[in-house]
């Protein structure tokens, strides 16, 4: 059990669900602290029957604290991290900035449990649209190998923050009204419409979300070897990123025995039934911790190809969650 556990960023979209998440889940801490930006300090939130005062994130607010679960812009992460480190916390870092650092582990515990008992310092929970295909991946690597994954991403608008869902609504609103509205979280409308661009432009013409898709997925399966080939879309939906993920095995993989690997597999739900019209919806997914999978069908153009969509709560495994569940995997300790 920690003492002392800390929520960064506790007043942003993730961060109220990883308080949820740890109330729900009874997390063995005895005490919480609230941690966020001046301008949210001194709020009061009610957690596991009490009101926590939310405090105000400096380097020197983390002194008896054990754990840290924090969910913040990559500069906050960036600056003051290592004063918790320093303070002698574990860390949980929800951002981008540390992903990629060498002595930083990046971890999905269903995946690479160990990388996390192993940390010294901050560990890192991935993009989320990383973290959803890497989770339906890991049967089929298991099982079969993998040599290459073709994904193509419909992102919602909450993966871009609060700002976001407030685009989605009011321009869709003012476009029914027939009405301008200037949109603060996309540089170009949402409403109606389908951005092929997330992050900002990278090598090769990719983008920076698609890169990260790329080296996430090798580092989490320690597989530099594995080739991933992203296309990451924004589109209008509020909540619930989807995937369309083309696979190709080292051998064969029927869609019987695939439906089997993935229906075994803690974290992912199969709703697979073309005929009666089910498969992943995101308006049925946002709020559940899984990753759904469905139309699980035989690449027609590689014998070891399979294809299948994926969708999953982008707030939840895609973030909170999976923070909460590498927090329960140190508590174990």
């Amino acid at each position: 059990m920690f003492e002392t556990t800390a929520i960064v960023g506790a007043t942003g979209a993730v961060g109220s669900i990883i308080l949820e998440l740890l109330e729900q889940r009874q997390f063995p801490s005895k005490n919480y602290r609230l941690l966020a930006s001046a301008r949210s300090a001194g709020r009061r939130i009610a957690f596991a029957g009490r009101e926590l005062e939310v405090e105000e994130l400096t380097h020197d607010c983390f002194e008896g604290v054990d754990l840290v679960i924090s969910s913040t812009p990559d500069e906050t992460a960036a600056e003051y991290l290592p004063s918790a480190v320093q303070a002698g916390a574990r860390v949980i870092d929800e951002s981008g900035y540390w992903r990629m650092k060498p002595d930083v582990a990046l971890v999905v515990p269903e995946i690479n449990p160990q990388a996390a008992r192993e940390a010294t310092g901050i560990i890192a929970s991935p993009n989320c649209s990383t973290t959803q295909m890497v989770l339906a991946m890991k049967p089929l690597y298991d099982a079969a190998g993998i040599d290459r994954v073709i994904v193509s991403t419909y992102q919602a608008t909450s993966g871009a923050g609060l700002q976001g869902t407030v685009d989605l609504k009011q321009g869709t609103q003012a476009a029914l009204n027939g009405e301008s509205y200037s949109y603060r979280a996309f540089a170009h409308p949402i409403a109606f419409n389908a951005i092929p661009q997330i992050g900002s432009e990278k090598e090769d013409g990719y983008t920076s979300e698609e890169m990260k898709m790329v080296y996430e997925t090798r580092r989490i399966f320690g597989d530099e070897s594995l080739r991933v080939c992203p296309t990451c879309v924004r589109v209008p939906v509020e909540n619930c990123h989807s995937e369309s993920i083309l696979v190709e095995t080292k051998r064969p993989v029927s869609v019987e025995e695939a439906r089997d690997l993935f229906a075994a597999t803690p974290g992912i739900t199969v709703v697979d039934n073309l005929a009666e019209g089910l498969y992943p919806l995101p308006s049925e997914c946002s709020g559940h911790d899984d990753v759904f999978i469905g139309r699980i069908r035989r690449d027609l153009s590689h014998p070891n190809g399979l294809a299948f969509w994926c969708v999953s709560d982008n707030l939840r495994k895609g973030a909170a969650t999976n923070a909460v569940q590498i927090a329960e995997l140190l508590a174990a300790e």
